[in-house]
């Protein structure tokens, strides 16, 4: 089996940049479509349980790969499982759920950091902006690539207000992709800037109350992924009591 059982193509397209969130994202599609396979087959089945662990031992090999590619330790270290191998499922199971809990944790604090919250009625001035930013683009003599591009940036963000709290990059993101188009694109571009300089403005004017309210810790190196004990290892041959995992 190849990670295309795991993952479709347009999920692996859609993955984060962050080769932390990336993995993150991956294992999490990967974990469910496991869980929904393995659902299909009955444990008191000879042939079903050979199925099942080759399903389980496919899994691992994908996330042992894509640690790799990714650079996620201590799974990018280890061996890839051999085929004949007592997979030690559970226990690889566990830890990898006590790293993949911590990279949440990591990036709940990195997405609070780049957030800010917005009053209403700043979100209502954003919206106004919006609006008049989006005639902009439409009238703007651009390829249609772009202009859709530009579009979707201004969907994301209307849909980043709804939230408690707005992505201040998908902001950033956008005044840089506005700003560097050609002046002579835009049927106004005093308007256009004007606009994404406002959007910009109230969003910055958010995060300075925040900070004056409640200050926001210090920017602090990710830390690294700490192991759920000290030398975890896996395979390495059958164990004299294999007999009592095989449930027939």
């Amino acid at each position: 089996m190849s990670i295309l059982d795991f993952v479709t193509q347009d999920e692996l397209d859609q993955l984060d940049e962050d080769p932390r969130l990336a993995f993150m994202e991956l294992i999490n599609i990967a974990q469910r479509t496991l869980s929904s396979k393995l659902g299909r087959f009955s444990h008191n089945d000879e042939d079903d349980w050979r199925e099942m662990e080759d399903l389980r031992h496919s899994f691992m090999n994908v996330v042992v790969a894509s640690s790799k590619r990714f650079e996620i330790e201590p799974f990018a270290s280890m061996d890839i499982p051999r085929v004949d191998d007592h997979l030690h499922f559970k226990q690889f199971k566990s830890d990898l759920d006590h790293y993949i809990t911590q990279l949440v944790l990591d990036n709940s604090a990195q997405s609070r950091r780049d957030s800010v919250m917005i009053l209403p009625k700043s979100k209502d001035k954003i919206r106004s902006y919006i609006h008049g930013l989006r005639e902009c683009i439409e009238k703007g003599n651009m390829t249609d690539a772009k202009r859709t591009a530009l579009l979707k940036r201004l969907d994301e963000l209307e849909k980043e207000l709804e939230k408690r709290r707005a992505n201040m990059l998908l902001v950033a993101k956008l005044a840089f992709e506005v700003l560097a188009i050609p002046g002579g694109t835009w049927a106004s571009y005093e308007v256009a800037t004007k606009l994404i300089t406002n959007i910009s403005q109230t969003v910055e004017e958010s995060r300075q109350a925040e900070q004056a309210t409640k200050p926001l810790p210090e920017a602090k190196p990710i830390p690294a992924l700490s192991p759920p004990r000290k030398a975890p290892s896996y395979g390495g041959g059958f164990p004299d009591d294999l007999d009592d995992d095989v449930p027939f």
